[in-house]
């Protein structure tokens, strides 16, 4: 008797953004196409921003992490999705992305992050993993993603090099 194959483990990084939305609709597609784990991640981090303490220290950046990773999946997944399992880390997401798929078979993120410089096609996050990540990364651009769109078609995709 052969025991089943592993479920396929897709992650996904959400960050409250139109891109991150699309890519997390997109790795939902992509799990439900493959049978997959969907392992949905938020990253927050405390700035340093010197003279800023008092007004930083009031803002709860764990709770606001949770509440865009939530966000994200009620507008991607207004029904619910299975096999999804939601991860709100602490560190600079780039990184973060790149070891929560350090045993992923493959690692989906938006062509554009919230950060300040919008008129770039990439974002600093989305070549970080391309560069780095351990598994195909796949980048979704979030004003090309037609709502019946076909996961292999409607993005690019980039292998990173393994170290």
């Amino acid at each position: 008797m052969t025991t089943p194959a592993p479920r396929p483990t897709i992650v996904v990084g959400v960050d409250g953004s139109a891109s991150a939305t699309q890519a997390l609709r997109w790795a939902l597609r992509q799990a439900e196409l493959t049978g997959g784990d969907l392992h949905v991640v938020s990253v927050w981090h405390l700035p340093t921003t010197a003279g800023w303490e008092t007004v930083l220290d009031a803002i709860d950046w764990a709770a606001n992490a949770r509440l865009a990773l939530d966000t994200a999946l009620a507008d991607a997944a207004p029904d619910g999705a299975p096999h999804v399992h939601r991860h709100v880390v602490e560190g600079h997401a780039s990184r973060a992305l790149v070891e929560a798929a350090a045993d992923a078979d493959l690692l989906v993120v938006g062509n554009r992050g919230r950060g300040g410089f919008s008129g770039m096609l990439m974002g600093s996050v989305g070549l970080h993993v391309l560069a780095h990540a351990p598994c195909p990364v796949v980048v979704v651009h979030g004003d090309r993603l037609p709502s019946g769109h076909r996961p292999a078609a409607d993005a690019t995709t980039a292998s990173a090099a393994v170290p």
